[in-house]
């Protein structure tokens, strides 16, 4: 296998000419040649849209000895015309497939050029746009028109959260290969476990340009087969006795098989993690039930949907995606949702994944559009989900492939689909069962989901609003305007998609905001906000819960407090309502650039207050309060496989921190279910207190102690007398790790740390009671440095004066 070196990029005008390093995106290579300002600063976005107007030219010159050779072409994004030594030799048109073109009749001994020509995505997916016999809507979300048109991810075209500037580029690699070469094409793998625990693994090597006879070594489980190839494909097959078994994150440990397969002189490898997987969905008296078993036990997903890692493909980095990845795991996250909006990911992706323990909610990329349904556009999708579907059937990781994002919801928001319905549900129809079709003969024990969300397969019902069956999406909260106490107005059987905005990080904010710009109405705040109405939100939602905050970086401390208090009031209802309720994944894990949204990261990857507190109310063991009419109902909750025996204390304190004991007593947590610890009227709190209770479970299997604390508040935070806290804060330099030692004279509410570095703190947004020192780390991203660090709590960011 050859790779390419030495690219040029030249625009159709002629203006711009540069090197660039595969893989690579037109809007980064053009900002990294120093020909464009940085996209991410101010409202340079949108002076920079010329670039996905233009045709681009992707070229490079290459030696042959050997003309008979195949180019082989990942990751092509964009409309992209192939040609070699001035010969066309193929049209691509899906990022998310692989390309092939025989070149022998092309090439020549000796210097051939390749050229790439990504044509204008605006002028191509018009002009597609405009040969279709119906209009195809586009979300409202893109302001770049026509991305249903295309394959490439959806948010390239700008979203709710994203920049709009749909790049082109190479993502993948561009690669030559022997045209008669032996090649494995792909491994499909099979588990199948028996009633006593063993496991058979086969795997199936499809290979080409190898005959009938040939053999292929395999080596699995320190075991070794030579299968013949019979009608293209070598079967092995091991017995695996007493097999170590895979789990999600909390459920138990990772352990992963080496498969290897050798076909001459290619060799391919798999990581396999032994493991059964289900979809559970049966009727019960409330509709049907959505939950996931894992090697027959039922397992609560916790966790956050994922979009792309960057909105210019050209950034992203793996070091990086695993920083954002393993911020989930240590957040006690055990599930990711890849959004059908972004891109399949890379394989390694998924090798993380599997590493780490997080289950993988697979998404088709399709997402909030309308989609055409003609016969090419069908046969381009079937060839796509097939390469996906073999190339990451394996990973242990993976826990159902879902047909798309929010597409059956979409034919209730266009005018053309309001009025013509049936048309467009077949449309939609014919594409859902495209998907399904080339899904199941890619591996026909695959575990599907027809949409999220969605009430189950033929039901194009409202799952918005309808929490009875299936997976949910619950936006009335943040898209509706309604209180955080609606949360538990409803009782989903899984939340795949629920959030609530906040501003990214004083920190992240100086990166692309001028000082004279820190005002949350300015053009500049303003243009980092894609959500139409979302810093009115911001804003009012603080009217309705808090006092005003005293300036620019309290205001933005508080939205994210804010934030978190409305995940938490989510994430803790509906864990307290196990096993009817199984799952709940916050949109959203990350961002793709610097922006006001509902990620629980910043960009770069810092922790946003509600990571912190997700990492308290996705604890192993929680204990949950609720009001219910005139009382106060505390639950216990676990996800651990064993029971285990809770020693709560509740008690009541007031303003100045004061604490009154109200009852303390053990209760067992029971795994399979959440269970209700106790009731108490809420005349056990005077009018100047909130509940503080605290808990012991023990250990978990590892050693791990199982210790909590939380608060609730009856009324509004802004109708409480709060007073100054006098926190006083020391810092400790222990090597590279700052230990900072809280101790508060007063009650200290969502006591948070900032500091003027990346890095991370081990906790944040906590609550200080007098004299009990907290001591919290910080450990820097890069060594050798030391911050500053700036604190805050809520008396401080809405008070003018002490008292």
């Amino acid at each position: 296998m050859t790779a390419f070196e030495n690219w040029t990029l030249r625009d159709d005008s002629g203006t711009y000419d540069l090197s660039v390093t595969v893989p690579f995106d037109t809007v980064s290579a053009l900002h990294d040649a120093g020909k464009i300002v940085d996209p991410y600063w101010g409202r340079n976005e949108y002076g920079l849209r010329w670039i996905c107007e233009r045709e681009w030219l992707a070229s490079t010159v290459f030696s042959l000895t050997d003309v008979s050779q195949e180019l082989v072409l990942t990751g092509l994004d964009g409309v992209v015309d192939v040609s070699v030594n001035g010969t066309h030799v193929l049209s691509a048109d899906n990022n998310f497939r692989t390309w092939r073109a025989d070149i022998s009749k092309v090439a020549k001994i000796g210097e051939n050029e390749l050229v790439l020509t990504f044509k204008s995505v605006v002028a191509e997916g018009k002009a597609r746009q405009d040969a279709q016999r119906y209009t195809i809507p586009y979300s409202f979300n893109c302001p770049i028109p026509n991305g249903n048109m295309l394959r490439k991810p959806a948010c390239d075209f700008g979203w709710d959260w994203n920049i709009a500037l749909a790049p082109s580029g190479i993502i993948g690699a561009v690669t030559l290969v022997p045209i008669s070469s032996p090649r494995i094409s792909h491994i499909l793998i099979d588990q199948v476990f028996d009633e006593t625990g063993t496991v058979t693994l086969a795997a199936n090597a499809h290979v080409q340009n190898a005959p009938d006879g040939h053999t292929v070594e395999m080596r699995f489980g320190g075991r070794s087969v030579t299968p013949q190839i019979i009608a293209g494909v070598a079967t092995g097959e091991f017995v695996v006795e007493n097999p170590e078994l895979w789990w999600p994150a909390g459920q138990g440990m990772q352990p992963l098989y080496d498969l290897e397969v050798r076909l001459d002189e290619e060799i391919q490898y798999r990581r396999i993690g032994l493991r059964q997987m289900e979809l559970v969905t049966e009727k019960d008296a409330a509709g049907i039930g959505f939950k996931f078993r894992v090697n027959g036990r039922d397992v609560f997903a916790k966790g956050a949907n994922w979009i792309p890692a960057d909105a210019l493909a050209g950034k992203i980095e793996r070091a990086e995606v695993e920083k954002l990845l393993q911020s989930a795991v240590d957040a006690n996250m055990n599930m990711i949702r890849v959004w059908g909006g972004g891109q399949y990911e890379p394989t390694w992706f998924y090798d993380l994944c599997d590493e780490m323990g997080l289950m993988v909610w697979q998404d088709f990329m399709f997402s909030c559009h309308l989609y055409p349904c003609d016969d090419a556009f069908l046969q381009n999708v079937a060839e796509e989900v097939r390469e996906n579907v073999q190339r990451l059937h394996h990973h242990a990781s993976l826990a159902v492939w879902c047909g798309d994002n929010e597409l059956v919801g979409a034919l209730t928001w266009y005018k053309e689909s309001l009025e013509n319905r049936d048309t467009y549900l077949v449309m939609y129809d014919r594409l859902n069962s495209a998907i399904e079709r080339a899904l199941f003969a890619a591996h026909p024990k695959a575990v599907w989901w027809p949409s999220s969300p969605s009430a189950g397969p033929l039901d194009f019902g409202d799952a918005w609003h309808d929490d009875s069956s299936g997976d949910m999406h619950f936006w009335s909260v943040w898209h509706e305007n309604k209180d955080f106490e609606h949360y538990r107005d409803i009782r989903p059987r899984f939340c795949s998609e629920f959030g609530f905005q906040s501003y990214p990080s004083n920190r992240i904010i100086d990166t692309f905001v001028a000082p004279e710009d820190r005002n949350i109405a300015a053009p500049v705040l303003e243009s980092h906000q894609k959500n139409e109405g979302g810093n009115e939100r911001i804003a009012a939602t603080m009217f309705r819960y808090f006092r005003f905050p005293v300036d620019f970086s309290n205001f933005v401390y508080l939205s994210q407090v804010q934030q978190g208090l409305a995940i938490k009031t989510a994430v803790s209802w509906w864990r307290s309502l196990k096993p009817h309720c199984m799952g709940t994944l916050i949109w959203q894990l990350n961002d793709t650039w610097p922006c006001a949204s509902w990620s629980s990261l910043d960009y770069g990857g810092n922790w946003k207050l509600l990571h912190h507190m997700a990492k308290e109310f996705y604890a192993p063991v929680l204990v949950t309060v609720a009001p219910d009419k005139d009382e106060f109902v505390f639950s216990v909750v676990s996800d651990l496989p064993e029971d285990h025996v809770v020693d709560l204390r509740i008690q009541a304190v007031d303003m100045a921190g004061a604490t009154r004991e109200i009852d303390r007593f053990n209760v067992t947590a029971k795994s399979a279910e959440a269970v209700e610890a106790i009731r108490l009227g809420d005349t056990v709190l005077n009018d100047d207190e909130i509940l503080y209770f605290s808990w012991d479970a023990g250990e978990d299997a590892m050693g791990a102690p199982l210790l909590g604390a939380d608060i609730f508040a009856p009324k509004a935070w802004k109708t409480y007398d709060l007073l100054h806290a006098k926190i006083d804060l020391k810092t400790t330099q222990i090597n590279d790790v700052t230990e900072v030692t809280l101790t508060s004279r007063g009650l200290g509410l969502f006591v948070s740390l900032e500091a003027d570095i990346a890095g991370r703190f081990s906790e944040n947004a906590v609550t200080l009671l007098p004299d009990t020192p907290l001591t919290i780390t910080f450990t820097p991203e890069s060594l050798g440095q030391a911050p500053q660090i700036t604190l805050r709590d809520l008396h401080s960011a809405t008070y003018d004066v002490v008292h």
